[in-house]
């Protein structure tokens, strides 16, 4: 199992890397377009960070166009780039040439399983459900993780199932009880995992037992 954070905020990084359970973060234009922030000066800012994994979303309407920033990011920043690309023909072009290139791809916006089977045939590194969108329109985000999972366990499959669009804790743990390889959160469903009543309550009684006022 790992977690990544889905921000472009980078103190929202740095704030979480303490816990030492965060191994990489996940970006997108409409992430950054909210921080109203230029996309490579986020990019270098978030690279400064302990992080390894930093999913960076390319320009392009044509593989080509695609597999040129892709590669220009990966000269860039090295192995700590994952070029992300849409499952679209020209996406799934780009994906097959850049892992060619020994460069990770995460293939975005995927809605299915046959979606999911092109990401792994073009031997993606990484293929994202989005769980929450799916939920939107009345359908089960979970259950497309659990498909994927089935499909790609019976065939082998090396492209790493990474469950986007989380929206709270408890989908976390259904994501990864249903195969998902990585979960991707915003800061706040992070800080939400370590929540429980019964978790307070005990701090309280430890304080209350060590002495101190609460």
């Amino acid at each position: 199992m790992r977690i990544f954070l889905d921000t472009a905020n980078v103190i929202d990084v740095e704030d979480r890397l303490i816990t030492k359970v965060i191994s990489g973060v996940t970006t997108n234009p409409t992430l950054i377009r909210k921080n109203g922030e230029d996309p490579d000066v986020v990019y270098k800012k978030m690279m400064d960070t302990e992080i390894e994994d930093l999913s960076i979303e390319v320009k392009g309407d044509i593989a080509d166009d695609l597999i040129a920033n892709g590669i220009i990011y990966n000269r860039q920043f090295g192995q700590k780039a994952t070029i992300k690309l849409p499952c679209t023909p020209h996406g799934i072009r780009a994906c097959k040439i850049l892992t060619s290139l020994n460069i990770r791809t995460n293939m975005t916006l995927v809605f299915s399983v046959e979606q999911a089977i092109l990401c792994s045939l073009a031997n993606a590194t990484y293929v994202s459900p989005f769980v929450g969108r799916l939920d939107d329109i009345g359908e089960d985000g979970i259950a497309l993780i659990a498909d994927i999972a089935e499909v790609f366990c019976h065939n082998r499959s090396n492209t790493k199932i990474l469950a986007a669009s989380i929206r709270d804790p408890l989908k976390v743990g259904l994501a990864f009880a249903a195969g998902a390889d990585i979960c991707t959160l915003p800061p706040v469903v992070f800080d939400d995992m370590f929540k429980h009543q019964l978790t307070d309550a005990g701090l309280k009684q430890f304080a209350v037992d060590f002495g101190i006022n609460v």
